[in-house]
């Protein structure tokens, strides 16, 4: 269970950086009526669109980082950075859906595959006594 609840902040990282920018006018009554009720009325969110999803994506790399070594080594943690840099780099810089949809599906398969049992050792000899 443990294990599982460290793909969470994958999801709630990729759930930020689904936000539109404000140039959906569909979803502006969605942002009025949810603001509103937290008391805070329509507010610009924009500007911290950016520094928000990128602090929440270095959230979600920290379990991939966590005890690598004894789980896959580094290579999830590797495509962790890399389907968060198609992330920023396809929501904010490029402005490509299929590029942030990509760096969505890397981020996540990452977090599955750093959850992932290891199998154990064959080698008899080589553990520990």
């Amino acid at each position: 269970m443990k294990k599982a609840l460290m793909a969470v902040p994958s999801v709630v990282a990729s759930g930020v950086a689904a936000l539109p920018v404000l140039t959906c006018p569909a979803c502006w009554p969605l942002y009025a009526g949810l603001l509103g009720a937290l008391g805070l009325g329509f507010v610009d969110y924009t500007p911290y669109l950016l520094p928000v999803t990128a602090g929440l994506l270095v959230v979600s790399l920290i379990p991939l980082l966590w005890k690598a070594k004894q789980r896959w080594g580094y290579k999830p943690l590797f495509a962790g950075i890399l389907g968060a840099a198609l992330i920023l780099a396809g929501k904010f810089w490029i402005d490509h859906s299929a590029l942030f949809y990509a760096g969505v599906g890397l981020l996540l398969a990452a977090s599955v595959w750093n959850i992932w049992p290891v199998k154990a050792s064959a080698c008899i000899a080589c553990e520990d006594p």
